[in-house]
């Protein structure tokens, strides 16, 4: 695996010690309840349980001739198997290389060829759609795809071993190797494979633990994708770091996710900002009583509107507020336990331990607090590099070691940080980032297609999603319809899809032929604020 980075030092320590020592310490206690999408309870693990359960999932990728360094990839919804197969593949000095259930052919294609995965694990089907026929057509097209292994719903992965599963001496992890390849999409398009180390993992959850005030009493459910670093990183891996039961909710559905609360005691949960809006309206439907242990929700991905954020704090009973991270960067800012209400949810935070942050114009000179600017972080949890990709390595990083978000910020002069806006080309749809250019280039590829811009436009849920302005050509018709089949027969994953189009005569364009996307922006929030007034 071919990485393309940046070099830390090799201190921190290993999760799979965290696991052994709680099994060894506290063998019955609750590591893991799982709960299907309609509520009901799957399974429930102990950390004895759990411990022998990645034992028999290191069992079998021995058995499929695993080798330390290689990419394990892993496509399953939030179920107790995943975090089995991903401890398993940490445990033997694999790299784990999470996929999200999303994904269809035509990202799965990329990811997998660039990684040259030769192991990778679905679920039968989920949430109506045949993984593993996908899988299986997509082992044909890629020879390096060796084994495919298909889930059942709760299905096994090998019978108990008499004795616990010692990875060779060759297997066994460092602090300093890769433990995880998780793909982000850009600006350019193309996914890229962000890689990060055992340690930097370690530190990132360790910041998160202090700056929260988390530890072995505290229920995590992060309803997130374990697929997602969200789920992965601020859900699993914390929890595993505190010993402290973690909820897990197989797809997301708010009725199901406030019983959950409610029945294991949470106190904690950090997701998407639609997920904090879709508990506020199922606790409104409810009995209108707070879940009595929740304590924090930490909302990600998009802005906090004031008004969910003060009726979060009503109906929820919890502390509310926003934070920001990037994959590469794990969480860098966040409001803190006992911060103002307005400081909270009217800003993304204030940097948690190991990180600093500035903004710079466009010359990279310093500006005073309260100047927007380009938003770049420093942290001891940074990414080794881009897989197979050193040129975009580079460019991420500045000559001092500070990593350009391409974001727009601003700083006040008590270090709270506002996100005011993105240089990158990407629609932040409920916290998942919809890679536009590619979009884009699908598009151009419809022959009814002449010109095409696709834009962010306000939404109150998600708070963006995709609106195409099209120029059909001469003569062509188009309609909404005939663009969704064309992404349906690309196997473009559905999130990423325009969820509005408009038909224009042209695009608004600079004096160079530059498209004029911030017109287009204004544009899209124009009609659908138009909309709501007439509703």
């Amino acid at each position: 695996m071919t990485r393309g980075g940046r070099r830390g030092d090799s201190t921190g320590g290993l999760i799979l010690d965290d696991l052994d020592r709680h099994a060894r310490e506290r063998p019955g206690e609750l590591a893991i309840a799982g709960v299907h999408a309609h509520g009901a309870i799957t399974e429930l693990w102990s950390w004895s349980a759990l411990a022998t359960a990645v034992d028999h999932a290191a069992s079998t990728l021995l058995s499929l001739g695993v080798a330390p360094g290689e990419a394990i990839a892993l496509q399953l919804p939030n179920r107790p198997e995943f975090v089995t197969l991903a401890l398993a593949t940490l445990r033997l000095g694999a790299v784990c290389e999470p996929l999200m259930p999303i994904f269809r052919e035509r990202e799965l294609r990329f990811m997998l060829r660039e990684s040259g995965t030769r192991v990778l694990f679905v679920p039968d089907r989920f949430r109506g759609h045949d993984h593993a026929a996908t899988a299986l057509a997509l082992r044909e097209a890629l020879p390096e795809l060796e084994h495919v292994v298909v889930l059942g719903d709760g299905e096994g992965l090998a019978e108990p071993a008499a004795t616990r599963c010692a990875a060779p001496a060759e297997h066994r992890p460092r602090a300093d190797q890769i433990a995880q390849l998780l793909f982000t999409s850009g600006t350019s398009g193309e996914p890229k494979g962000v890689l990060h180390r055992h340690d930097a993992l370690m530190r990132a959850a360790d910041a998160h633990i202090d700056h929260f005030g988390l530890g072995p009493d505290d229920v995590v459910f992060v309803p997130s994708p374990l697929a997602h670093q969200t789920g992965f990183l601020y859900g699993m891996w914390i929890a595993l770091r505190l010993g402290a039961t973690q909820v897990l909710q197989e797809a997301w559905d708010a009725e199901a996710g406030l019983e959950a609360i409610r029945r294991f005691g949470v106190t904690f949960v950090q997701a998407a900002t639609p997920f904090l809006a879709d508990l506020v309206g199922s606790a409104r439907d409810a009995d209108g009583n707070p879940p009595p242990s929740l304590r924090t929700f930490v909302a990600t991905g998009a802005a906090v509107p004031r008004e969910l954020a003060r009726a979060a704090r009503e109906v929820l009973g919890a502390e509310v507020g926003g934070a920001w991270g990037t994959t590469e960067t794990c969480l860098g800012t966040a409001f803190a336990p006992g911060d103002p209400p307005e400081r909270a949810w009217g800003t993304d935070g204030r940097t948690l331990r190991g990180v600093r942050a500035r903004v710079r114009d466009d010359l990279g000179g310093a500006l005073l607090p309260g100047a927007e600017g380009n938003f770049e972080v420093h942290t001891d949890c940074l990414f080794e590099g881009y897989l197979n990709r050193p040129e975009l390595s580079a460019e991420a990083i500045s000559p001092d070691g500070f990593y350009r978000t391409g974001d727009l910020a601003r700083i006040d002069s008590d270090g709270y940080v506002r996100i005011t806006g993105r240089v990158k080309d990407v629609i932040n749809r409920g916290g998942e980032k919809v890679p536009v250019a590619e979009v884009e280039q699908l598009l151009y590829a419809h022959p009814a297609v002449r010109e095409l811009a696709i834009v962010a436009m306000p939404d109150e849920r998600l708070g963006e999603r995709a609106c195409a302005f099209i120029v059909a050509a001469p003569g062509a018709e188009l309609d909404f319809a005939a663009i969704q089949e064309h992404l349906h027969s690309a196997r473009v994953a559905k999130t990423y899809w325009p969820e509005r189009l408009e038909l224009v005569d042209a695009l608004p364009k600079t004096a160079s032929g530059k498209i004029q996307k911030n017109v287009l922006r204004a544009r899209a929030g124009e009609l659908v604020q138009s909309e709501a007034v007439t509703r």
